[in-house]
């Protein structure tokens, strides 16, 4: 089909923006939470963890009733917003917070004049990396493999990601190339597993850091 490599730049926009997005969301908000202390900060803890048990497809038709009344349906935005939200990913990050940035350096940094900005940009990211490679693939993967939230969004064949282009066009009545659409399928996912062995190296490393002393 013309449009598949369009449909697969389409899923590539959406996974990266999203996971981007959400991946340094998720790490700030469970930083904050976890070395901060500030009123309300256990009822942020009870939606996050609440939200955890909520199935995202209770969310889609109130999500599409704020971005249609928002004029946002029917674009790119309709699908990367809600996407780039994660409770798995503030709650990853906000143990991985808790276990790795050590309370002692960020008193250091902070006599040594270093702002809250610099602190976490400069060094919690650093010491956060494996955390957020683990919630980038997540987020990836999940908003590659989301086929409810477009089909609610989307009306555009333009804007249509893999996962719902390849799905349109099986639903034709003339098409019955089966084997096109199985190579369409694979192709569709090869990007998903270039990207996790581009990272498994980082994931692994995090993973063992800490394990040996020197």
């Amino acid at each position: 089909h013309s449009q598949f490599w369009h449909w697969v730049f389409n899923s590539l926009i959406y996974s990266g923006v999203s996971a981007l997005i959400g991946t340094v969301v998720s790490v700030m908000a469970g930083y904050g939470t976890a070395k901060f202390q500030f009123r309300g900060r256990g009822v942020v803890m009870t939606i996050a963890m609440s939200a955890l048990l909520m199935p995202s497809a209770l969310m889609t038709i109130p999500q599409y009733s704020i971005f249609n009344a928002l004029h946002l349906s029917n674009t790119m935005l309709a699908v990367i917003i809600p996407c780039s939200v994660s409770p798995f990913g503030f709650f990853l990050g906000r143990v991985y917070a808790q276990s790795s940035v050590p309370t002692e350096l960020l008193e250091a940094a902070r006599i040594d004049g270093a702002g809250e900005a610099r602190i976490f940009f400069t060094i919690v990211l650093r010491i956060l990396a494996p955390a957020m490679v683990t919630i980038f693939l997540f987020l990836f993967v999940a908003t590659w493999n989301n086929f409810l939230l477009p089909l609610m969004m989307l009306s555009s064949e333009n804007l249509f990601p893999v996962t719902l282009g390849l799905y349109g066009l099986v639903s034709l009545p003339v098409f019955t190339d089966r084997g096109a659409l199985m190579m369409g399928s694979l192709l569709g996912v090869l990007p998903v597993i270039v990207l996790f062995f581009c990272l498994q190296r980082f994931w692994q490393a995090g993973l063992t850091a800490g394990s040996v002393k020197e």
